[in-house]
């Protein structure tokens, strides 16, 4: 008896592919007779239908965490956007260093020079290069 069709049905419905799906040969009269989908799911609580599972190391191995060509893109945005708020953050306070009379203009063009570069890695690191520059 040919039961592709009920095989094809039974994927369908419990959302796997057709050779993972074992009809059991006891009740294979009741398979036939199963028309929806609803039957299809019955008769899989009851037994009639068996799921098998998946071979190989698929089932104990999670593919995360790969890098592969479409996840470059993300860190590297990450790591300019970390960049872009350190710079605007320490420009900021050299301007209102410079509004407050502490720095000459010399010593703001060197220190942007030095922000654009990275060589400070936070604003209390500037402002304690600033200290040693005043003393």
């Amino acid at each position: 008896m040919n039961l592709s069709k009920k095989k094809a049905l039974a994927a369908r419905t419990l959302n796997v592919g057709e050779k993972r799906i074992v009809f059991l040969q006891s009740r294979l009269n009741e398979i036939k007779e199963a028309i929806t989908k609803q039957d299809i799911r019955d008769l899989q609580k009851e037994g009639a239908i068996v799921i098998k599972e998946v071979k190989g190391r698929r089932k104990t191995i999670k593919k995360s965490g790969k890098r592969s060509t479409g996840n470059v893109r993300m860190v590297v945005n990450r790591k300019k956007q970390v960049y872009v708020m350190l710079t605007r953050k320490l420009r900021k306070d050299i301007w209102n260093m410079k509004k407050q009379r502490m720095l000459q203009n010399e010593e703001i063009e060197d220190i942007r020079k030095k922000i654009r570069n990275r060589f400070f890695k936070s604003k209390a690191h500037l402002k304690k290069y600033v200290g040693d520059l005043k003393k």
